[in-house]
């Protein structure tokens, strides 16, 4: 969970709400509203914070106070590409791949330097490629990887957004070309010592309102 926020329709810095437990991850009771609906991609949201809590290259990170979340408007296509953005440079850190990905790792090292961990960008070319994926100590996953470029630079992420996770395990393995997207990107904690890129939502116009559905 995460989002930029703003201010009449002007996108400032991203924030990532955090909880104090060890994982720091929000409980499913802290995504319920008063009406008992469950906060999801796209709801503009009002929540309260009481402090910064960065860690690393999330410097995004703040926690959240035990107040219940509001929900103010639910984001349309033209929020989204409002919310936008464009860099000229590489995505964090080029150079450093996965054995299923490309240009997907980050040395710990780089992303100690980092001052971000959160982008919104539009893809040049994408395609949400649905395979079997051979793991490290044996056996297989499916698993969803966007293809795309940026930049004129290729990458290939892990895509982690559960909405087209629940539609595209349910088609058959193969490669889907997305004409026109926006994508989320995060960099997670280091694991292993790397933070691995993915890519945390999918946002086409179309799916902006299927996801209401």
């Amino acid at each position: 969970m995460a989002g930029r926020t703003f201010n009449r329709d002007n996108y400032t810095e991203w924030l990532r709400p955090v909880s104090t437990r060890n994982t720091h991850e929000i409980s499913d009771a802290e995504l319920l509203y008063a009406d008992g609906t469950r906060a999801q991609l796209l709801d503009v949201i009002k929540l309260t914070l009481t402090q910064a809590e960065p860690l690393y290259h999330q410097t995004e990170n703040h926690v959240i106070a035990a107040v219940q979340w509001e929900k103010l408007q639910e984001a349309q296509w033209n929020h989204v590409t409002a919310a936008t953005e464009t860099t000229t440079s590489a995505l964090w850190h080029d150079g450093l791949s996965s054995y299923h990905g490309l240009n997907d790792k980050v040395p710990e090292a780089i992303a100690h330097t980092l001052t971000n961990s959160l982008m919104l960008i539009e893809p040049q070319t994408l395609s949400l490629v649905v395979a079997q994926e051979s793991k490290f100590m044996g056996g297989y996953d499916r698993r969803i990887r966007a293809a795309f470029t940026y930049n004129d630079t290729h990458y290939n992420f892990v895509v982690t957004d559960p909405w087209i996770e629940n539609k595209y395990f349910a088609m058959e393995d193969g490669r889907y070309d997305i004409p026109m997207s926006r994508l989320c990107l995060s960099l997670p904690e280091i694991l292993n010592g790397n933070a691995t890129k993915l890519v945390a939502a999918v946002i086409t116009p179309e799916n902006v309102a299927e996801r209401r559905q």
